[in-house]
């Protein structure tokens, strides 16, 4: 994927962010974040060590950096290649671990104050910001710093990627990936069938009926990633309905669910899984081996994901598959108020907590990740890019992917949105109970939407939980 656009708009991409100058403070949270390069008006703390030109941070010779990674779709080797550029800058030791489940696993340590030095915070377990914010580091300090080419970080970045780790006037993660979503398809067998790429939800349908007739399905799902149904409708719905969707969700409106850009696509999704358009079986099933039935079975033909999905699934990716996409569904092209505009935020977020052992080195190894030699290794390897632009050629590294998502990318130009609320209030769990019962056809569109309100519904009067207004 690729957000390469060097005119890429801000005020563009400030729609469709997190946060933007409008959003409610965190109740002073902002003003009492610990210090160690936080928000503080004094002078930053290093990690001990000598502060140069070289190690800007004053990392401790010998010291430790303990980071865990979220290991998804592009595993954890990306930042272990990084902690090795890193020392060969600044000596110390990198202890790199993965994790599936990142909320289970580090809000214990988070609570004892023993946190890592730097998180992937990514994942369907991802850490809700709005519970840890006054937690963490405000790494502007790392994106002022030179990378290890000597250009300062700041300069070297598509403009725009800050904003969703923007929270209030804090940068509290650097988003690391620019992500492209979607939905999947093979080219090829598109091709050997006749068929078109669909742009409209009835061209989708139709194509259901004639993927039925070769004994395919239109759609997979697997039980862990049923929510990427839930992102296409969304992303349906505000290519549909446009701003109005898209605030209405992020600040938990009462009857947000119900706007009718929203019922609209869910009727849809709803004549397909009726149709039988959908692979039996996935409530019971494995992602990874659903996206299997996708990408090596063509058993299904469309998959709608971010653009994790071509390394993710690169093992088991049939030859001469020809990977491409498109960027989601309208119902009515006519009337689509941002028919025309990519969902394609910068995502996986990396963090430093205030309280762990080595800020300082955390940040290191984030900026070792942003020079331009881990960036480009990234984009290569895993097919996608990082938020450093300059790091993917034209041909995508012979990915018909990764070529896709830079079409994408410049034909938008600027039309970029997206939207948080869902991993800002860690709603994607209970999410994943409904999604799952929908699609396997256990209750219909109606019920979907009453039980996704009730979630929502149910963070916006919990006063314990603090709410981030978009705007």
């Amino acid at each position: 994927m690729n957000m390469s656009n060097p005119n890429f708009r801000r005020r563009d991409f400030l729609r469709g962010s997190l946060v933007a100058a409008a959003m409610v403070p965190f109740g002073g949270a902002l003003a009492s974040c610990a210090s160690g390069g936080g928000g503080d008006e004094a002078a930053p703390e290093t990690g001990g060590g000598e502060v140069t030109e070289n190690n800007p941070f004053g990392v401790a010779e010998g010291s430790t950096v303990d980071a865990v990674i979220f290991k998804g779709g592009y595993g954890v080797d990306y930042v272990e290649f990084a902690a090795g550029v890193m020392g060969g800058v600044v000596g110390v030791t990198p202890k790199i671990s993965a994790s599936t489940a990142i909320a289970t696993e580090l809000q214990p340590r988070f609570a004892g104050g023993t946190p890592p030095d730097l998180i992937d915070n990514s994942g369907a377990q991802a850490i809700g910001f709005n519970t840890i914010l006054d937690q963490l580091e405000d790494l502007t300090d790392v994106i002022d710093a030179p990378n290890y080419e000597g250009t300062t970080i700041r300069d070297t970045l598509y403009e725009g990627v800050l904003a969703p780790g923007t929270f209030g006037d804090k940068l509290a993660a650097i988003n690391y990936v620019l992500t492209v979503y979607g939905v999947w398809y093979s080219s090829s067998l598109f091709e050997e069938n006749g068929w078109s790429v669909p742009t409209t939800w009835d061209e989708a349908l139709e194509l259901g009926a004639q993927a039925k007739e070769q004994g395919k399905y239109l759609f997979c799902w697997g039980k862990q990633a049923a929510t990427y149904y839930q992102t296409l409708a969304i992303e349906s719905a505000i290519m549909q309905g446009g701003d109005e969707v898209r605030l209405a969700l992020e600040n938990l409106e009462p009857e947000c669910w119900s706007k009718p850009a929203i019922q609209d696509v869910f009727a849809k999704l709803e004549q397909a899984v009726s149709a039988g358009y959908f692979a039996p079986g996935g409530a019971g099933t494995d992602f990874t081996v659903a996206q299997a039935q996708w990408s090596n079975e063509q058993l299904a033909i469309l998959y709608p994901s971010g653009s994790w999905i071509e390394n993710e699934m690169k093992s088991q990716t049939k030859d001469g598959f020809a990977m491409s996409g498109f960027p989601g569904l309208v119902v009515d092209p006519a009337t689509a108020q941002m028919g025309d505009w990519l969902h394609s935020p910068a995502g996986e977020p990396f963090i430093v907590p205030s309280q762990s052992a080595n800020p300082a080195g955390g940040k290191e190894l984030l900026r070792a990740m942003l020079s331009k030699e881990a960036a480009t290794k990234f984009a290569e390897e895993k097919l996608a890019p990082t938020v450093v632009r300059d790091t993917v050629p034209a041909d995508g590294f012979g990915s018909t992917a990764l070529q896709w998502q830079i079409e994408a990318v410049e034909a938008a130009a600027g039309k970029v949105f997206t939207y948080n609320f869902t991993t800002t209030y860690g709603m994607n769990q209970d999410q994943l109970v409904v999604w799952n019962s929908f699609l396997d056809g256990s209750i219909d569109a109606a019920q979907l939407t009453s039980d996704l309100q009730g979630i929502t519904d149910a963070v916006r009067e919990d006063d314990s939980i603090e709410k981030i207004e978009v705007s």
